[in-house]
C-alpha cells in the first residue's frame, strides 16, 4: 500500500516495484523531501515560461496519449537538465525539474492538476531505480 503524501509529513509502505517489504523511516523520507523542494526552489527560477506554455500546450490537447504527453514531459525535462548547469547526479536534477515543471504548470492552469499529476507519476517511474538507490543510501 502506497500513501500519497505531498507535505512529506507520512510515509507509507511501498511494495509492487517500491521498496519491497521494509518500511520508510518517515525521518528519512522528510530529509529527502526537504532535500528535493529546496532544490526545486533554487531551480524553479531557471525553468523558462516558454517550456511551460509549450507543455500547458500539449496537456490541453486532448487528442494526445498519456504516453505521448509523458514523451513530452521527458523531452521538456531533458532540455532543461542540459540548459541549467547543475552540480548533483543527472537522475536527481531529472526528478526536481518534474517536480518543478509539474507545480508551474497546475500553477498556470489547474484544470490541468489530474492530468498533469498522472503525467509526472509516470514519468518519476521511469526514476524508479534511482528513488531506490537514494532512499536506500539514506536509510542504510
Amino acid at each position: 500500500e502506497v500513501e500519497l503524501q505531498t507535505d512529506g509529513n507520512r510515509s507509507g509502505h511501498m511494495q509492487n516495484g517500491g521498496l519491497g517489504e521494509c518500511s520508510v523511516d518517515e525521518e528519512v523520507v522528510r530529509i529527502i523531501a526537504a532535500q528535493l523542494a529546496e532544490i526545486g526552489d533554487q531551480l524553479d527560477r531557471e525553468v523558462r515560461a516558454r517550456v511551460v506554455n509549450d507543455l500547458v500546450q500539449h496537456f490541453l490537447n486532448e487528442n494526445l496519449s498519456g504516453e505521448e504527453i509523458t514523451r513530452r514531459m521527458s523531452e521538456a525535462v531533458e532540455e532543461l537538465a542540459r540548459a541549467i548547469p547543475l552540480d548533483m547526479e543527472r537522475e536527481k536534477a531529472m526528478l526536481v525539474l518534474a517536480m518543478v515543471l509539474t507545480r508551474k504548470i497546475a500553477n498556470r492552469m489547474p484544470a490541468l492538476l489530474h492530468r498533469v499529476f498522472s503525467t509526472t507519476v509516470n514519468y518519476i517511474n521511469q526514476l524508479h531505480n534511482y528513488i531506490v538507490r537514494m532512499v536506500s543510501a539514506a536509510w542504510g
